[in-house]
């Protein structure tokens, strides 16, 4: 390889390559394709940060696999599902309940919540936190994490009906 690597040539040179190397990790051709234009996307972004372009075939096939983890990280915080398949796990909510809930109503009622319990459910429904991040994050076990959150919702699930259920006065005009 030569020190002026231009992109076109990187890829005429390693895509075939990365991209059986992304086809044996997923296993799927379309995720292996996603992986592939991601990864040939970070040298676009970063790959003049490499001083040693002799090493761009080992950063390129470094990157695709660290990629790779990091979607599978994401994939099991946030797994996807049909909703067919998981239907009868869904909680049963009041369509007139639907009809007066908003945002605003929810995060005014998470903040009646109890702050022992606000905090891991904030941190994982609005900020996205995983429950490990979260147990770093306020100094506790996982397992308090996990009953923290349970706990929460379940308070935050009697606020939201116990709001709703009061009438609501009609705005002055």
């Amino acid at each position: 390889m030569t020190g002026s690597l231009d992109f076109e040539n990187l890829v005429d040179l390693h895509y075939g390559g990365l991209y059986r190397f992304a086809l044996s990790l997923t296993r799927d051709e379309n995720a292996a394709a996603d992986l592939t234009q991601q990864t040939f996307y970070i040298w676009a972004a970063k790959g003049h940060q490499l001083q040693d372009r002799t090493k761009a075939k080992s950063w390129l096939y470094t990157t695709l696999h660290r990629e790779f983890l990091a979607g599978q990280r994401r994939q099991s915080r946030f797994p996807h599902h049909e909703l067919t398949e998981v239907s009868s796990e869904l909680p049963s909510i009041d369509p007139a309940l639907i009809d007066h809930l908003d945002g605003k109503g929810l995060l005014s009622c998470l903040s009646e919540v109890d702050a022992i319990f606000r905090a891991p459910v904030a941190l994982f429904y609005l900020e996205d936190h995983s429950y490990k991040d979260i147990a770093a994050i306020l100094n506790v076990p996982l397992g308090t994490v996990k009953s923290r959150i349970a706990r929460g919702i379940a308070q935050l699930q009697h606020l939201v009906t116990k709001t709703s259920l009061v009438p609501r006065k009609p705005k002055s005009q």
